[in-house]
């Protein structure tokens, strides 16, 4: 005869089972409680199954694995000769390059009691980073900012070997550097994807803030592609970053590179839960090149160029904001002699599209000198196709030209039009200067196109889609826009121009 347990002896039964089920289980499933056998065909009673314990992440692995791998950078320079007060102040803390990149420019704070800087010709300590193994005899990664400057660079190992290293090449633009050790055997980290990483996964950064060697701190991916820079789109984390940690590398959970950690958010120089990562994927390419060549080779095509708002795509016709705009046009690039005209819209390079105007330097850079490519561009309301030829990247260059030289006005509209500007006729001798056919020059702005930022001195290029031929038509397109809709203006100032959205004045 089947026994039929008292309800309240049942229910204290299965609760005992969950709960201890709950509390022996680690990372594996909860045991659900035993099923009581049914009366009278009524169902029987199944005890709800407990939920599996969630465990926090167990760096101890990933440390053992890695940790070995992962070095101290010590830097130094020659000392230089300085006034009584031993120099620029700043310069002479050893954390000085660090604190430099984690702070807003020229908001450096002025450090009481700093030692001043050493005479004589000896070296003298400059800095302190962090970097990894990359292969056994010795190549290892790190920061530019750690090494940029420096005559001596030492780099010490978990068992506290030194070891003198060369520097092999520095790329400042993706902050990549590769340096060089005579060893044997060495300790090597494991290079990861980062391209597989996730929002919200466990990542650990090892490093030496401060000076303390092999720290680990941990956090999880707060965002990917982040824009700090022309040629890398960053990892965020919430991982403790400070002065020290550049050049460590960032890991996964299972003990792989994926970054390099290399920059913080600061508004006081300290860790503020939000720091950046070189992408693994990216820092390989460029050590390769460093490795082969001692410099890394980018292409370039010779534009300017600037994010496209919502507010200029729509009155030009584009479906979406989206794309690259040309503000400016190198006269000795590739980009001038295939017929690229400032204002044109970059919207595909080769099959790819450029979603963002960063995709673009970006697509460019990783491009071989000499390539032919196809760009897909938006030129005043018609699709094209331009065949650009990538040349060689060189040093950045910088020009300013005025856009007004004495006398060169012709006579003024006195009456501003419906945008509140009063334009006049460029001369032929200042539009071959600046290379162009046609545009007026802004004598004086008020109303909406004061509201729009528009100055006296620039040099307006075309109205939506029309191209300005001179001060008359110009007027006359501005009394014909419908008042009801923003449109955008072609401004150039300077050497660079960009689209500038309007609303006519209501009358």
């Amino acid at each position: 005869m089947t026994r039929i347990l008292p309800r309240s002896r049942h229910t204290l039964l299965a609760l005992a089972l969950v709960f201890g089920s709950a509390i022996t289980a680690t990372a594996q499933p909860s045991v659900a409680a035993p099923t009581t056998p049914s009366v009278a065909g009524t169902p029987a009673q199944v005890a709800a199954p407990a939920s599996p314990v969630i465990m926090l992440p167990d760096f101890t692995e990933l440390v053992e694995k890695a940790g070995p791998a992962v070095v101290n950078i010590r830097t130094a320079e020659r000392a230089r000769q300085s006034g009584p007060q031993g120099g620029d102040p700043d310069e002479n803390d050893q954390f000085y390059e660090f604190f430099k990149r984690f702070f807003p420019p020229g908001q450096m704070p002025q450090r009481p009691g700093q030692t001043p800087r050493g005479r004589g010709d000896g070296p003298v300590q400059r800095g302190v980073g962090s970097g990894f193994i990359l292969s056994a005899d010795g190549y290892i990664m790190t920061n530019a900012h750690v090494v940029d400057g420096a005559e001596e660079i030492t780099v010490t190992m978990t068992d506290k070997r030194e070891f003198k290293a060369k520097l092999i090449g520095a790329d400042a633009r993706t902050d990549v550097a590769l340096v060089k050790i005579e060893g044997h055997h060495l300790p090597v980290v494991k290079i990861g994807d980062s391209s597989r990483l996730k929002v919200g996964e466990w990542v650990a950064a090892i490093g030496s803030p401060f000076g303390l060697e092999n720290t680990v701190t941990a956090g999880i991916v707060s965002a990917k592609g982040r824009d700090t820079g022309d040629y890398l789109p960053f990892i965020q984390t919430d991982v403790a970053i400070n002065p020290g940690n550049s050049g460590g590398p960032l890991l996964n959970l299972r003990g792989e590179v994926v970054g390099i950690n290399s920059q913080i958010y600061s508004r006081t120089g300290g860790f503020m839960g939000i720091s950046f990562a070189i992408p693994i994927d990216e820092a390989i390419g460029v050590t390769d090149q460093l490795r082969a060549n001692g410099r890394v080779v980018r292409g370039r095509i010779g534009v300017g160029i600037t994010e496209v708002t919502k507010d200029v795509a729509e009155p030009l016709g584009l479906t979406k904001a989206s794309g690259a705009l040309v503000r400016s046009v190198d006269p000795t690039g590739p980009a001038d002699k295939a017929g690229l005209e400032v204002g044109d819209i970059i919207l595909r390079f080769e099959s790819k599209a450029i979603e963002k105007s960063t995709d673009l330097p970006r697509l460019v850079g990783a491009t071989k000198p000499g390539t032919k490519v196809t760009l897909q561009v938006w030129h005043k309301g018609q699709m094209r196709d331009v065949q650009v030829t990538v040349a060689e990247l060189e040093a950045d260059r910088s020009t300013k030209t005025s856009e007004r030289k004495p006398g060169e006005r012709a006579a003024p509209v006195v009456t501003a039009n419906a945008l509140g500007l009063i334009v006049s006729d460029l001369n032929e001798e200042r539009r071959s200067q600046l290379r162009i056919k046609g545009g007026v020059l802004v004598d004086g702005a008020e109303g909406a196109a004061a509201r729009a930022g528009i100055q006296t001195g620039d040099v307006l290029l075309a109205l939506d889609n029309i191209d300005i031929t001179g001060a008359k038509q110009f007027n006359e397109l501005a009394s014909k826009l419908d008042r009801s809709r923003a449109h955008v203006l072609l401004v150039r100032r300077g050497d660079s121009a960009q689209f500038v959205p309007i609303r006519p004045q209501s009358r």
